[in-house]
Parts: structure tokens; C-alpha cells; sequence
């Protein structure tokens, strides 16, 4: 698990990547979300399904998934643009 936190996290959106090594979709998904330009806007937590059995049987091969504030936002593949778009939501939510 890897985390991006400061001391104003808890106003900030919080975004957990679920994740695998060796995923190609989900790298290009983590990079969608750092080109947004948004990141002074949310946390992102990377989350390695591999690591518990639970998120293994959950989401098996349909990952990256993308959760913002406890919804699920993305599936698969995601643009930047896409992301800030729904970052600035949950902000105002």
C-alpha cells in the first residue's frame, strides 16, 4: 500500500487505487490520475489487491478501480480530464 498524504488531507478528496503489479492498466490509470493536475485536491492511496485474499475474490482481473470518497468512480481505464472532472465533483458533494 502506498499512500500520498499531507496535513490538509482531511479536507482533500480521498482516491484509492486498487491495484496490481505487472498491470499495465492500472499504471497508465495511475498516471491519468498524476496528469490531471489536480493533486493538491485529493490523497491517493494505492491499494495492492494482491495483498488480501477478500479484494482478490472482489475484483479478481477488473481492476484498476478507482473509488473517490467510498463511491466507485472508474473501472478500467479512465483520462485525466475524466478524473479532475470528478475530483471537482466530490469536492462539492
Amino acid at each position: 500500500m502506498t499512500e500520498t498524504n499531507d496535513m490538509n488531507g482531511a479536507s482533500k478528496a480521498q482516491v484509492i487505487l486498487y491495484t496490481r503489479p505487472g498491470c499495465h492498466l492500472c499504471d497508465e490509470a495511475k498516471q491519468a490520475i498524476l496528469a490531471a493536475d489536480c493533486r493538491d485536491l485529493f490523497t491517493l492511496q494505492e491499494i495492492n489487491i494482491d495483498l488480501d485474499p477478500i479484494l482478490i475474490r472482489r475484483y479478481g482481473w477488473d481492476i484498476p478501480v478507482v473509488i473517490i470518497n467510498g463511491t466507485e468512480t472508474f473501472k478500467h481505464r479512465l483520462t485525466s480530464s475524466e478524473f479532475k472532472r470528478e475530483i471537482k465533483r466530490a469536492m462539492t458533494a
